[in-house]
């Protein structure tokens, strides 16, 4: 595949290309990172997207992050102490955090970011549930007084995805406590540039410099988070060769997610390196909508399950590479140490048998409703899933209206209940990283909050009654049991359908050292050799 450079100067952004002689040491402390979508959403607690996410870890800061065995460790904080009856939780920050605008993190601020967020994500409202009350004796103590004892606490403030408890100034906190913040303010190594902001094209960073680093190994979301770039460039190629082109003609360092078929070719490049990005790998999913016909019968969710092949999915995602994929015929990721895969007998058995497809379908008692497909065109992962799932629905018989559109869009339009006829859906894809959704309180995929919880808005009082008494149980046979329990609820409800495992590449210049694993792209460690 040859891409030549004229061609590729009229695609990319002229800032994106070589700086001329004058400009080669700004050149060489500037990172250019090609992200996998499009940013979109600049507020990391209220938008669930790994793009926002991975924004959120350059911008902000949490309490606690995680190591690669997800144990919680201190971040912002220095220590903490929990009183006696597990009712108080008294953490101390660490001296010298301030945020990009200048001002000291205090502890006020951790208060009102932990209360603002406790009210939007999903491990973070059951926190939310147990707190009575936050005092703040001093700027850099915070204590928290339970209503009763929740000894997940540090699990639930430090998860590292799908809005992370990210601390932000008060006043921020303030004025958007139910809307998307105004100002993108945050404590972490780097500060956003808004006045170069350009959604599509352009999102750019500088180096923070009154970011103190812990002094410790950095490992995932936790330890030193030392910033070496002055800058970094996000560069939005929507086009995948010509991203390719670009980082191995040098014109970018790094690709966040390498596309499958194209990397037989870059995996000839002696200057690029190719890496498993995340050890434990991303879910594939197809979310229904259950407030509208034809996906509020949960025979026709059981239908879908029972007739998709997982493979299709992963092969089309992977390139075909079975080394890059795992199938996982479980409501919970297979790579989460004991995971069982209930669902062996019920995923896909109907696939390939045209009559019994048929006559299945007839069983679950739909109409011939119409089946929209909301399939984002400009991603990566995401585009060829869409096509698959239509082509398998028409096959067994259900009436498919597949549209493209951009990821922005989708995520504007899935917040929609209307009917299909009226500019609602039925049917969106989307990839969570393993750890997002390891346990039955964090998996969004599955909980049953309806209204308040993610778009689709399943919703059973079952399901978040066992999820509570998961949280509360005192003993590992007892949390085992009733994720058992919550495992053959999802399996018979379907609320999300899971298309099996990939493990995402990334892919970067030999130049660089560093790079870290983890469910995102992290900024900080990384160097040019």
């Amino acid at each position: 595949m040859t891409v030549r450079r004229r061609d590729l100067m009229k695609l990319l952004p002229a800032a994106a290309l070589p700086m001329p002689a004058l400009g080669q040491d700004t050149r060489s402390r500037t990172l250019r990172f090609v992200p996998s979508t499009s940013l979109v959403s600049l507020d990391p607690v209220m938008s669930t997207a790994l793009v926002a996410v991975q924004h959120g870890y350059y911008v902000f800061d949490t309490l606690y992050g995680v190591d690669a065995q997800m144990r919680p460790k201190p971040q912002m904080a220095e220590r903490h102490e929990v009183s006696d009856d597990g009712r108080s939780w008294t953490i101390r920050l660490r001296e010298g955090l301030r945020f990009h605008d200048g001002e000291p993190v205090r502890a006020r601020d951790c208060a009102a970011s932990l209360e603002r967020w406790s009210r939007r994500d999903v491990y973070g409202r059951v926190y939310g549930a147990a707190v009575d009350r936050y005092e703040t004796p001093d700027d850099r103590t915070l204590r928290i007084h339970l209503k009763r004892p929740f000894p997940l606490l540090l699990d639930a403030i430090g998860k590292p995805h799908s809005s992370p408890a990210f601390i932000m100034p008060e006043r921020i906190v303030k004025a958007a406590p139910d809307t998307p913040i105004k100002e993108v303010i945050g404590s972490g190594p780097y500060r956003f540039l808004a006045n170069e902001f350009d959604s599509g094209n352009l999102v750019a960073y500088a180096k923070f410099d009154g970011y103190k680093p812990r002094d410790e190994a950095p490992e995932w979301t936790s330890g030193g988070k030392v910033a070496h770039f002055e800058r970094i460039e996000w560069r939005v190629i929507t086009d995948n060769s010509t991203a390719v082109a670009a980082l191995q003609q040098g014109e970018v360092d790094w690709l966040e997610n390498l596309p499958a078929d194209l990397e037989p070719l870059v995996a000839r490049s002696r200057d690029v390196r190719i890496e498993n990005a995340d050890p434990l790998g991303t879910e594939l999913v197809m979310r229904f909508n259950h407030t509208t016909a034809p996906f509020n019968n949960p025979a026709l969710r059981r239908f879908v399950m029972q007739v998709a092949r997982q493979v299709d999915y992963l092969a089309t995602v992977t390139g075909g590479n079975p080394k890059a994929w795992q199938e996982c015929r479980a409501m919970f990721p297979c790579p989460i140490p004991g995971v069982q895969e209930l669902g062996r007998d019920q995923f896909g058995r109907l696939a390939g048998d045209e009559k019994a497809m048929r006559e299945a379908l007839k069983a679950t008692g739909y109409k011939g409703e119409k089946v929209v497909i909301l399939n984002p065109a400009d991603s990566t992962a995401l585009a060829p899933l869409g096509p698959v799932t239509a082509a398998l629905l028409q096959q067994a018989g259900l009436n498919v209206d597949l549209v493209d559109m951009d990821w922005g869009t989708l995520l504007q339009r899935r917040l929609s209940k209307a009917p299909v006829e009226e500019g609602g859906w039925s049917i969106f894809h989307s990839t969570w990283p393993s750890i997002a959704i390891a346990n039955p309180v964090t998996n969004t995929t599955l909980r049953g909050e309806g209204a308040k919880g993610w778009p689709g808005w399943y919703e059973s009082a079952e399901m978040e009654r066992l999820t509570s008494e998961w949280m509360n149980a005192t003993d590992k046979g007892a949390q085992e049991r009733l994720q058992t329990e919550i495992h053959q609820l999802a399996l018979r409800d379907v609320p999300t359908l899971p298309l099996g495992i990939y493990f995402p590449h990334t892919a970067y210049r030999t130049s660089l050292t560093g790079v870290l694993g983890g469910s995102v792209r992290y900024p900080w460690n990384v160097r040019r050799a």
